[in-house]
């Protein structure tokens, strides 16, 4: 995930992830796709909207459809199946049914597309607990529970609307991990990584037992991407990136 690893030039970490025997990279500008592409690295997610602005507001519906629909274009010019969307932040007397409806009709929208260009759009899940940093923690985003955006995807009714499963996100808002991950293998279309709480590397110093995790993955044949979107801290950022490479390698 290139955007935890910055100031770090995307050149240079694209090298890094290569080195380490990574398949992958995402949220970059895309101006460093083709130099990620002549490495030999895929690109694993293509961007949008944002998660500030998005579909549960109505008054964003024009500019989440203009933007999906342009992921959806570069995902299938670059060979990537997926781009990112949001619900946005929650709106002052926004109940949850009416949130849900105008999410549901702005995704609903861009289905027709996405089919036919064999993209999926994974919604993703934030938590809205953790408010000490504006990339640890959304507080008041509209899609905060993972059993709620699941429903949200069922909703939209088709097979290229799917769930964004952020480990990091779920085990601070929902928890039960592993049981959730099974529960919703048929709607999962990507998964990130981070250490709880804080979002910091996969080490001994976070709550969350990450060979476990990695098994249930296999176990429930997942065969897409998990990428790394954990903060680094240790003085050595580049061994970070290795260590939780090894550490998902079960």
């Amino acid at each position: 995930m290139g955007w935890t690893y910055s100031p770090m030039p995307v050149p240079e970490l694209a090298r890094l992830c290569r080195d380490i025997g990574l398949v992958a990279m995402e949220g970059i500008d895309p101006k460093f796709y083709p130099e990620i592409q002549e490495l030999g690295l895929e690109i694993s997610l293509v961007g949008s909207h944002g998660f500030a602005k998005g579909p549960c507001n109505p008054a964003h519906h024009d500019h989440v459809v203009e933007k999906l629909r342009e992921g959806i274009d570069l995902a299938a010019q670059i060979g990537c199946r997926r781009v990112i969307t949001f619900t946005g932040m929650r709106e002052p007397g926004m109940d949850n049914a009416s949130g849900a409806r105008h999410c549901v009709e702005a995704w609903k929208r861009v289905m027709g597309q996405a089919e036919k260009k064999n993209v999926l759009l994974c919604l993703e899940h934030l938590n809205s607990r953790d408010n000490s940093h504006p990339m640890k923690g959304h507080p008041g985003y509209f899609g905060d529970d993972v059993d709620f955006c699941a429903e949200l995807i069922r909703q939209v009714g088709s097979p290229n609307m799917k769930l964004l499963f952020d480990i990091y996100h779920v085990q601070i808002m929902n928890g039960d991990v592993i049981r959730r991950l099974r529960q919703y293998k048929d709607i999962i279309g990507h998964i990130h990584t981070a250490g709880v709480p804080g979002r910091g590397e996969l080490d001994d110093r976070q709550e969350i037992n990450y060979p476990a995790v990695m098994r249930a993955i296999l176990d429930i044949g997942y065969t897409g991407y998990v990428a790394q979107e954990f903060l680094p801290t240790w003085p050595d950022r580049a061994l970070a990136l290795r260590h939780a490479a090894k550490v998902c390698d079960v």
